[in-house]
């Protein structure tokens, strides 16, 4: 059975073992057999590997021999790419690190959906797979990788369709790596609109990202780290002391689309959603203003729509 070299990986990182040369290379020799599994097949094997406690020993593993070019072609060619951001890790280096920062909860959060551990570790995996077809230099800065949170979602999606997750496995973890870098967007500080974006753009997978966001602190300038750190307890002090005032976890306008369509005289059509944006946007930046000043503030939006 060629998926029993997927599952010496796993053994490899199970007992944190050294391969033996005779095994290297017989693996080596017969990678391209594993074509012939099924992707549910191999796609299992993976999760098994990737949630074990020290998952990096089998993945180089597969890596070396080149069994990760039959099922993970993109994990080896980040092995090239030398990061900016640590520069002492190539690009694979500083991944596999990531993915084995993400732990297991030693118990569940109380409130809201529990911690997916599973799919974290994957997002992990996945987060900076967009950079080696994003590199770039720019002078003054040296090597960039811009717009690799995008390219590697959408890289992200179509590795794990190719292995049948399921669909809510698809959006979730792609979700995850679109937004890696939405953290750092915010390096200002943290107002209350930034706060209501943040959440609202993370939805369901709030504590996922949040994880994500501290494991991917890999440096080892203990300065660095530790203001890493704080901006992330910082932001979710925020989080927690807004929440406490604000519906956060379901940020919606504060006047739904029957009132809207009552305020303003009209049907539904194309200029509801206009409004609803309109009074989201406003929910977003300034929090809940009260109902008489949000129906003021969509009379006066009404009217200039209609002078144009």
């Amino acid at each position: 059975d060629p998926l029993r070299m997927l599952r010496a990986a796993r053994f490899i990182a199970r007992l944190q073992a050294t391969p033996v040369p005779e095994l290297v290379e017989a693996v080596r020799s017969m990678s391209s057999r594993l074509e012939i599994v099924s992707a549910e097949r191999v796609r299992d094997e993976l999760d098994k590997l990737i949630t074990l406690p020290h998952p990096s020993a089998g993945l180089w593993f597969a890596i070396e021999t080149g069994l990760a070019d039959q099922f993970l072609p993109e994990l080896p060619g980040m092995q090239l790419e030398q990061d900016p951001l640590h520069r002492h890790k190539d690009v694979l280096t500083h991944t596999l690190a990531v993915m084995e920062n993400v732990r297991p909860p030693a118990e569940q959060p109380a409130g809201g959906p529990p911690f997916d551990y599973r799919r974290t570790r994957l997002a992990a995996l996945f987060h900076d797979v967009g950079k080696p077809r994003t590199r770039g230099y720019q002078k003054g800065k040296g090597v960039t990788f811009h717009h690799h949170d995008a390219v590697g979602a959408r890289m992200t999606r179509k590795r794990l369709e190719a292995l049948r997750y399921s669909n809510d496995d698809v959006q979730a973890i792609t979700e995850l790596v679109a937004l890696h870098l939405r953290f750092h967007t915010y390096s200002m500080g943290w107002t209350d609109s930034a706060v209501r974006r943040y959440v609202r753009d993370a939805g369901p997978l709030l504590r996922e990202l949040n994880v994500l966001t501290r494991c991917d602190c890999t440096t080892r300038n203990e300065k660095k780290a530790l203001m890493l750190s704080k901006r992330m307890d910082d932001l979710e002090a925020r989080i927690e002391e807004l929440a406490a005032k604000e519906e956060l976890a379901a940020i919606r306008p504060e006047l739904h689309g029957g009132q809207v369509m009552e305020q303003l005289g009209v049907a539904p059509g194309p200029v509801i959603g206009q409004a609803l944006a309109f009074l989201l946007e406003i929910r977003l930046e300034e929090g809940l203003i009260g109902e008489e000043a949000i129906r003021a503030r969509l009379d006066d939006w009404w009217r200039s729509q209609r002078d144009q």
